[in-house]
């Protein structure tokens, strides 16, 4: 099976660490049925913020972080190596702030003079279960229109607004995607979207030419995975339906199949600690959801801890089994 997970964020990194153990490897049998032969990650490259932010102003390089956090989720062993990827320093004048993962991408995309390079070697340092692509190499930002009339730019300031967002884009609007990308989502057997930021995680990705086109396409079966929590400044007061409509919306046609919903209730303790950031539990509108001509699929898929997160096994075996079911 080929599998394309596409996000970015912790979202992500989350589900592909679930999906890595099914990986096929030389020499033996897969950890978990049903196996993957073929895992891609397509990431998003607008990170302005943080270390990401800093090192793509000083070095005028795409943002590493989602890529930094994908590739530790699929490294063959999650211990010392993927610990000193991410690494953060804690104090040093230029230093404070950085993550050793994000100034090794950096220190190879500088001498090779290409990010996908440095990724394709990175990758093997960490010995990757998968392959990991930006969307687009491009220099990419993000444009905001609110629903106010407003215009916003940069990542950091759309994850903050209050004010609904009516449509998002990329400056420039004409950017390509890599042909690996493409390549993968043609030979796909499944392919993800979410978990992650609906704005800034996901949507970017679906804007990148040729993206949206490439998995409509696909005889894939396609997934959304409906976020656990809405998000503040982004997501205030969407159902499950309102996430869908706006994929499809900026995707310019319908695009999923089925959508992945949570149906384990949060602990009140951590509802209340959301609460108090003005955020809640995702709504499964159900009959909203079916009027959008997508399937929905329900499972206990929480892991809770300090926050809300899917459990990755979880997810992973959910989604393998739709693929091969070919719902």
């Amino acid at each position: 099976m080929n599998v394309v997970a596409i996000g970015g964020g912790t979202g992500l990194s989350v589900l592909l660490r679930g999906l890595k153990n099914h990986v096929v490897q030389p020499g033996g049998p897969p950890e978990f049925s049903p196996p993957i032969s073929r895992l891609s990650a397509i990431v998003t490259v607008t990170d302005e913020g943080g270390s990401s932010g800093r090192l793509r102003r000083d070095f005028r390089m795409l943002p590493p972080g989602d890529v930094r956090n994908c590739l530790v989720a699929l490294a063959e062993d999650e211990r010392l190596i993927t610990r000193l990827f991410n690494y953060r320093f804690t104090s040093g004048r230029g230093l404070a702030g950085h993550s050793l993962g994000n100034l090794f991408l950096a220190a190879l995309t500088h001498l090779t003079g290409d990010f996908a390079h440095a990724i394709r070697v990175s990758s093997e340092v960490l010995a990757v279960r998968g392959e990991i692509f930006p969307s687009t190499l491009a220099d990419v930002r993000l444009k905001a229109k609110l629903r106010d009339g407003r215009e916003i730019y940069g990542e950091s300031r759309i994850t903050k607004t209050h004010v609904p967002i009516r449509r998002l884009q990329l400056v420039p609007g004409r950017c390509r995607p890599l042909p690996e990308a493409l390549g993968a989502i043609r030979s796909a057997d499944l392919i993800t979207i979410g978990p992650g930021s609906l704005y800034t995680s996901l949507i970017p990705n679906l804007l990148v030419q040729g993206i949206a086109e490439a998995i409509a396409q696909s005889g894939a079966v396609k997934v959304f995975i409906v976020n656990l929590m809405t998000q503040p400044g982004e997501t205030l007061g969407y159902s499950a339906a309102d996430h869908i409509r706006a994929l499809h919306q900026h995707a310019r046609r319908r695009l999923v199949d089925c959508v992945v919903l949570n149906t384990r209730p949060l602990s009140p303790v951590l509802r209340r600690r959301y609460a108090a950031e003005r955020a809640e539990p995702v709504e499964n509108d159900l009959d909203e959801i079916q009027k959008l001509r997508v399937k929905p699929i329900m499972a206990d898929l929480l892991e809770e801890d300090r926050v809300a997160r899917h459990d990755p096994q979880k997810l992973a075996r959910l989604l393998l089994v739709l693929a091969a079911q070919g719902l």
